[in-house]
């Protein structure tokens, strides 16, 4: 070996030494009820909240109720339209609460099982299917509502909401952010 590549070949067993006595990312997440979420994704679950699942209809002038409810008198929603975004809205709570208890009790069975060393590769892929059928299924409630949403709505208000939520063209800046942290 020659005294380049012995040298190179140190350093790459001394990077990886020092990163192995690195705690890991996952450090204090062993005390959580359900390994694999946050605390706040749990709630996020339960409250049926959007954390995000939405964003390719939201970001595609597909505008969400809970926002158009929020700007109903900046978009100058008729009573008709502010009726039928509370349908959507609550049709779509409904939904994703009852997906999100059932997702979150999955999550902690998967827990368990793993917890107790109940698990087998059949029934943990079982479980992965279920869980990803169920967060296939959160996700599809709340862009569905997006989609419906946007049929309520008038091609100005559309353009109306994604300018107060900061997507118009030029506007790139103003909201890093969406209103999730995300």
């Amino acid at each position: 070996m020659s005294k380049i590549a012995g040298i190179g070949f140190l350093l790459f067993l001394t990077a990886n030494i020092a990163l192995a006595d690195e705690p890991s990312p996952y450090a204090g997440q062993q005390a959580r009820e359900i390994k694999a979420l946050s605390p706040q994704e749990v709630q996020d679950y339960l409250e049926g909240k959007g954390m995000g699942f939405a964003k390719a209809a939201e970001l595609n002038r597909f505008p969400g109720p809970l926002h158009v409810l929020g700007l109903a008198d900046k978009l100058r929603l008729t009573r008709e339209q502010k009726a039928r975004t509370e349908q959507i809205r609550a049709a779509m709570q409904r939904e994703a609460k009852a997906l999100g208890r059932t997702l979150v009790e999955k999550e902690r069975e998967l827990d368990r099982s793993f917890s107790s060393g109940d698990i087998d590769a059949a029934k943990l892929r079982s479980l992965i299917a279920e869980i990803g059928r169920l967060q296939a299924e959160v996700r599809n409630a709340h862009l569905q509502a997006h989609l419906e949403q946007r049929a309520v709505l008038t091609p100005a208000q559309i353009a109306a909401y994604d300018e107060f939520r900061g997507y118009a063209p030029g506007n790139a800046s103003a909201h890093p952010r969406d209103s999730h942290g995300r």
